[in-house]
């Protein structure tokens, strides 16, 4: 049960930082229309971990059912 909630806060926290990261970028467009380099680098920080995220996962998922057959 414990394995579950943890995963479920991974994936909170991967959507949670997408989100963020495509909010940012939209006020920055609306009130300066422009986009700083900060921001970009935040968003490209936010993508890859929950890009890990995902695929770290989804690896370990491929691994055990290999292992399994």
């Amino acid at each position: 049960m414990e394995k579950k909630g943890f995963k479920i806060s991974q994936y909170a926290c991967a959507v949670l930082l997408i989100v963020s990261s495509i909010a940012l970028v939209t006020y920055q467009v609306v009130e300066i229309d422009d986009v700083a380099a900060g921001l970009l680098y935040y968003v490209a920080q936010s993508f890859l971990l929950a890009g890990s995220i995902f695929g770290l996962d989804q690896y370990i998922k491929i691994i055990k059912r290999n292992e399994n057959e």
